[in-house]
């Protein structure tokens, strides 16, 4: 299957198939230290996978490309090197106890979608998440990190209109699923999780987010369910109004735990509900 892009016709959309049956002994979202906002070795990450019972996980490394930023929270080439001699070296000494991907969280910028796509063209990955963390604030080189909790960030996202911010994550994440060859949607509603009194989710953005989805379904997309999102709002990445949407459209969804921290690998896969966001009886 191949996916028309505007930098790059003949990109390959699919590097390889996601697995995008419902599975809770798969965790489709870990990071590591090279993001430089996790803790943990990859080594550390696998052996709390074996030891949590799963029997497959994927490392979702962060790549950005033309962001502004006081903190670097992605990986340079070189460091994916790094990632990748890791990877395969626990692939190989890890084989018969547990199955372990390598891919990649691609932070989506307008601006740089060749770079993107050139990048993503040099390896094979397992999985390709497709994110969008930063937000260019008017035409300035000044960009909003929507997922931070620094007080910077929280300082600059309180200045501004969270409706249209909102607005603005959405269709860029619209955008990304169009124009890049992603296999799966990360914690599609997670922008601004951390500023105090952000609404609800209003019609608006429900026709948004119909649209998001359709775009989804068109690329063969699976939908993360983010279990990261029970610790900050009681209930995973995307809101159940949002998961209710996509199981009515039949929509594949998986689990991520997000994980920063190898204890986090996993996390509330057997106990949540798929479309409610609430703990399922024992």
């Amino acid at each position: 299957m191949t996916q028309t892009t505007p930098d790059d016709p003949s990109f390959e959309h699919r590097q390889s198939q996601p697995t995008c049956s419902f599975d809770r002994l798969t965790d489709h979202h870990i990071h590591t230290s090279l993001c430089n906002h996790a803790v943990g070795t990859m080594e550390e990450y696998v052996l709390s996978g074996i030891k949590k019972g799963l029997t497959r996980i994927i490392f979702l490394e962060h790549m950005e490309e033309g962001v502004s930023s006081q903190k670097k929270t992605w990986l340079t080439d070189e460091e994916f090197d790094i990632y990748f001699t890791e990877g395969k070296r626990l692939q190989e000494k890890y084989s018969k106890d547990i199955g372990i991907g390598l891919g990649v969280e691609c932070g989506y910028n307008p601006e740089q979608v060749h770079r993107i796509t050139t990048r993503l063209k040099k390896r094979k990955w397992d999985e390709i998440g497709i994110s969008c963390h930063f937000l260019k604030i008017g035409t300035s080189n000044q960009y909003l990190n929507m997922f931070s909790r620094s007080p910077e960030n929280l300082e600059l996202a309180a200045t501004l209109d969270t409706d249209l911010v909102f607005d603005n994550y959405l269709s860029l994440l619209t955008e990304a699923v169009q124009r890049l060859p992603g296999t799966m949607l990360c914690h599609m509603d997670g922008a601004l999780r951390f500023l105090p009194g952000i609404p609800p989710l209003h019609k608006n953005h429900r026709h948004t987010i119909d649209i998001l989805l359709r775009a989804m379904k068109e690329h063969n997309m699976c939908l993360e369910i983010n279990t990261s999102g029970i610790a900050i709002r009681k209930e995973p990445f995307p809101h159940s109004t949002i998961r209710e949407m996509a199981r009515t459209r039949d929509m594949p969804m998986v689990f991520g735990s997000d994980a920063h921290h190898p204890k986090d690998v996993g996390n509330h896969f057997e106990t949540i509900d798929v479309v409610t966001g609430s703990r399922r009886p024992q």
